[in-house]
C-alpha cells in the first residue's frame, strides 16, 4: 500500500494490487476513505468524509494529480 503524499491530516495512497483498474487514489483520515479517479478527477468512493471534506480533497488530487499519476505509472509500470 504505497503512500503517495501526506497532506495536512491526510494520506494519499493506492493498493498494489488495484493495477487493473484506471489511475486513482485513496486518501484515509482517521476512519474516513474516499477513492477518487485521476482522469478524470472525480469521486469514485467515500465512507466517512462530508462534503465540505471531500471538496477539499478534490482540490488536493487536482493540484498533485501529475504526482498520483507518476507514481501510479512508476508502480504499475504503465
Amino acid at each position: 500500500m504505497p503512500t503517495v503524499l501526506r497532506i495536512g491530516g491526510y494520506r494519499f495512497f493506492f493498493y498494489s494490487m488495484e493495477g487493473n483498474e484506471p489511475p486513482h487514489i485513496h486518501v484515509e483520515s482517521g476512519e474516513n476513505v474516499a477513492k477518487y479517479w485521476l482522469e478524470p478527477v472525480a469521486l469514485a468512493m467515500n465512507d466517512g468524509f462530508r462534503s465540505h471534506e471531500l471538496t477539499k480533497l478534490r482540490m488536493l488530487v487536482i493540484e498533485h494529480r501529475d504526482a498520483f499519476r507518476e507514481a501510479w505509472n512508476a508502480h504499475f509500470g504503465s
